[in-house]
């Protein structure tokens, strides 16, 4: 049957938030890490990731959810997420955004184009695809970055993956909300 278009409003209003959430993350790091090969890094997916929102948010609209609307996740997965942002030594950084976060959020989009009526539903797929064409430059560039600070390899090989467990434990990104009521009906 696929997804009510309240349940597409949600999930690619979940998906903006974690878009923002990323870019914003990125955006705190950049100041605080030391290594200008990793500012760069960030600073390149900053813009990727408000690009993401901007497109997914233009989409909420289009679901008869507000412009540019942003469902917050379940409490679990923003956990995750408030996890993944306290992190602070750039290693683990990296780790984290690149080995953790974005692996379970690729998974997530892919979930979506599964469980949605791609002709229904085809202006999402369309962005969503769109964003999932970013993914691979993103992790070129994680290798790239990993390749020029071989000093910077993770001691600790395990602590992206960790946090993806994490993050896949919590299966569901929103909680679907009870169907709108239609005026005049009990």
């Amino acid at each position: 049957m696929g997804l009510t278009i309240r349940q597409r409003a949600d999930r690619i209003g979940a998906f903006r938030y974690v878009s923002v959430f990323l870019m914003e993350t990125l955006a705190r790091w950049i100041p605080t890490t030391a290594e200008l090969e990793a500012k760069v890094l960030f600073g390149r997916h900053v813009w990727d990731f408000a690009q993401h929102a901007d497109w997914l948010g233009r989409r909420t609209g289009e679901l008869r959810a507000p412009l540019q609307y942003s469902c917050p996740p379940t409490d679990a997965y923003r956990s995750v997420l408030e996890q993944a942002a306290g992190t602070t030594g750039t290693v683990e950084r990296v780790a984290t955004a690149y080995d953790a976060v974005l692996p379970d959020l690729e998974a997530r989009y892919r979930e979506y184009l599964e469980q949605t009526d791609r002709l229904a539903d085809e202006p999402s797929v369309r962005i969503i695809e769109r964003i999932l064409t970013d993914f691979p430059r993103l992790r070129h560039d994680r290798e790239a970055f990993a390749n020029a600070r071989p000093d910077l390899r993770a001691t600790d090989p395990l602590w992206g993956a960790r946090l993806l467990v994490s993050a896949r434990a919590e299966h569901a990104l929103v909680l679907d909300r009870a169907p709108a009521r239609t005026a005049g009906v009990a």
